[in-house]
C-alpha cells in the first residue's frame, strides 16, 4: 500500500461523516434535487479523496445506469457513486458526475443530515 495523499478544501465543504476527510467544495453543487435509498442526494462535477468500486448496471428511478460506488480514501466508507454511463439520451448529463449521499458526508460548517427515517423515530416529521 502507497503513501495517502489528502487533498484538503478551503471554504464551505462537504466532508465524511465518520472521519471528515473533506470530500467536495459546496460551489461545485450541480443540484440539491437528487434523492437516494437514505434520503437526499447531490450532484457534483467534481469531488476529491475517494476511491472507486466496480462498474455495476444499477436500475434506478431515471432509468439504467452503468455506476460506479465511490468511498472515502480516509476511512473507507461508502459515501455516494459515479455516474460512469447512462442508458437514456434524457440522461446522458449524469455521466462523469457524483452523487454524494447526503446522510454520508457532513455538510458545510460539519452539519449533520438525518436520513427520513431518523426524522421518523426522533419525530421530526
Amino acid at each position: 500500500m502507497g503513501r495517502l495523499f489528502v487533498i484538503t478544501l478551503e471554504g464551505s465543504f462537504y466532508s465524511c461523516k465518520h472521519c471528515r476527510t473533506h470530500l467536495a467544495l459546496s460551489d461545485d453543487t450541480l443540484s440539491k434535487s437528487f434523492h437516494c435509498r437514505h434520503g437526499k442526494a447531490y450532484l457534483f462535477d467534481k469531488i476529491v479523496n475517494v476511491t472507486v468500486g466496480e462498474k455495476e448496471e444499477r436500475t434506478m428511478i431515471t432509468g439504467l445506469h452503468t455506476v460506479v460506488d465511490i468511498f472515502c480514501v480516509g476511512c473507507g466508507s461508502l459515501v455516494g457513486w459515479k455516474y460512469e454511463a447512462a442508458h437514456e439520451k434524457s440522461q446522458k448529463y449524469k455521466e462523469g458526475k457524483f452523487i454524494l449521499e447526503r446522510f454520508m458526508v457532513l455538510g458545510p460548517e460539519g452539519r449533520n443530515y438525518l436520513s427520513s427515517q431518523e426524522d421518523q423515530i426522533l419525530g421530526v416529521i
